[in-house]
């Protein structure tokens, strides 16, 4: 009786902690929902807002380590070089929980409106990152300085800058995609890169 209680126990605590790791009230800027935390392993969200959460290459749904040594959420090693292929970040490969979804570029943009987001470089519990704060409501959230992953899979940047996905396709390269970048000098914008690297997602809500 004792074994299958304590089981029983086990079984609830591993449960609320799953739950824990999918759920995200988020927060609206700029008239935008953003997830206060960075995506995880695919379907969940990181356990808190100073984690980096996974790298993803773009319009793929397999997650990688941002840190040392690189591992995949499926288990497998091989990073893959080759462009992804799509107009757009596909649903069924969008690694957000349900109800969020990658966010597009103009979404993104909004984080970069000095009319209406200030943001400031700075620590959360021990992560640099930066935070984004609605002028007008006070809201704020915090995109971690996580690095990424370059077009051979190799980790970089770490505590130095923080790359995020848009969802949005470059329509001038097909094998590139536009991004956003966190860093101590403030938020670059509107870049593009190739589409095999990984960066961070963070969702905004469908």
């Amino acid at each position: 009786m004792k074994k299958i209680f304590l089981s029983f126990c086990s079984l609830v605590i591993t449960s609320l902690a799953i739950a824990q790791s999918v759920y995200d009230s988020g927060v609206v800027i700029n008239g935008v929902k953003w997830a206060t935390r960075n995506v995880g392993a695919p379907g969940t969200f990181a356990s808190s807002p100073e984690k980096a959460g996974m790298l993803y290459q773009w319009n793929r749904k397999i997650g990688w380590t941002a840190t040392y040594p690189r591992k995949a959420s499926n288990g497998r090693n091989k990073w893959n070089k080759k462009a992804a292929i799509g107009s757009t970040w596909e649903k069924y490969n969008d690694p957000s929980p349900a109800g969020w979804r990658v966010p597009t570029i103009d979404e993104l943009l909004t984080l970069c409106d000095p009319y209406n987001v200030s943001y400031e470089w700075t620590v959360l519990n021990g992560v640099k990152g930066m935070i984004f704060i609605d002028i007008n409501t006070g809201n704020s959230i915090f995109f971690p300085a996580a690095g990424s992953r370059d077009r051979t899979g190799t980790l970089a940047y770490t505590s130095m800058t923080g790359y995020y996905w848009s969802s949005t396709p470059s329509s001038k390269f097909n094998n590139e995609a536009y991004y956003i970048y966190v860093y101590a000098g403030g938020p670059a914008c509107e870049i593009r890169t190739l589409q095999c690297v990984g960066h961070c997602v963070r969702s905004v809500a469908k």
